[in-house]
């Protein structure tokens, strides 16, 4: 009888293990964690406080609706530290790729590195991401669009005029290389009298480019690594009364006004909300299995006042 109230007292534990989805040694694995592992797919964005970011989310989020996949945003505010902390969460909660777009192409690397560890397969979108073997980059040619902007400049006004520069925040892999491509036209055709980070914002645009002016009062052109600090270097020239062709990079909506008013002279169209599609489409790719190019090229285009409704 001991015998037998034992056999059924056994019997009553391995199932109660078995219910609690208890794995010994590895063995049959929890089948909640594998349908959340199964394509859920997280996006860490740089700032939704910048229309081209805010464009490539909604890229990414129509075309995670469209693949019937689970998509995560999340916004790190221009802070490094906290893009770090947001992407360790999605990776927590068994995401399997993350589309990355860095404040700071080094700050994360350590971040994406441990996903990659992980088996989370990870694309990065718009800016690179350093030191780390990912699966994709998307993003357009940085360099390219600077210099189309940058010859733009030249062609309008000649060589050897006085130009300003405004970079966007240090370390971000986009502000490298539109500074890189700006500096490749610049310093051989124009006189570049001053460059300074405004950190891709607006209203420190029109603050540092208030101080470029009272430091260079001739300043004759102004190349912004993107739109918000194109658009603050228009209110400053505009306060201070000054003639100034101001050129930037992203083709946002109000840069395109400010084009059409002539306010400013040029800008460069990217195409952010293919940008976020793209990503989304591969990483949909790469969760079946598949094959994806480790760079995928967007291309860009110099918008003035000629084509700009086109």
């Amino acid at each position: 009888m001991k015998r037998l109230v034992s056999i059924l007292l056994s019997m009553i534990m391995v199932c109660s293990l078995a219910g609690c989805g208890i794995v010994i040694d590895g063995e049959g694995g929890s089948t909640e964690n594998k349908t959340m592992a199964g394509g859920a797919i997280g996006l860490s964005v740089s700032t939704q406080n910048n229309p081209f970011f805010v464009s490539l989310a909604e890229g990414a989020e129509k075309a995670a609706k469209k693949a019937g996949v689970p998509l995560t945003v999340v916004d790190a505010g221009d802070d490094a530290s906290k893009q770090v902390s947001d992407i360790e969460d999605l990776v927590s909660k068994n995401i399997s790729v993350l589309i990355v777009n860095p404040v700071d192409s080094d700050a994360v690397t350590g971040a994406v590195e441990a996903a990659v560890e992980k088996g989370v397969k990870v694309i990065s979108v718009d800016r690179v991401v350093n030191g780390v073997d990912i699966d994709c980059q998307i993003a357009s040619d940085n360099v390219a669009g600077a210099q189309l902007a940058t010859r733009y400049i030249v062609d309008t006004l000649g060589e050897n005029v006085k130009t300003a520069e405004l970079v966007g925040t240090s370390g971000a892999s986009a502000a490298i290389d539109r500074s890189e491509g700006f500096h490749n036209i610049a310093d051989k055709k124009l006189k570049v009298v001053a460059s300074q980070t405004a950190d891709f914002d607006r209203t420190k645009g029109m603050s540092v480019m208030e101080n470029m002016l009272q430091g260079n009062s001739d300043i004759q052109a102004v190349f912004a690594g993107n739109d918000e600090m194109a658009l603050g270097a228009v209110e400053a020239v505009s306060g201070a009364k000054k003639d100034v062709l101001v050129v930037g990079f992203d083709a946002t909506d109000d840069a395109l006004e400010a084009i059409r008013q002539g306010r400013m002279g040029a800008t460069v169209a990217q195409q952010p909300e293919l940008i976020g599609s793209t990503a989304v489409e591969n990483a949909v790719r790469l969760t079946k299995g598949e094959k994806i190019p480790k760079e995928i090229p967007v291309e860009v285009t110099l918008i003035t006042k000629d084509n700009v409704d086109k």
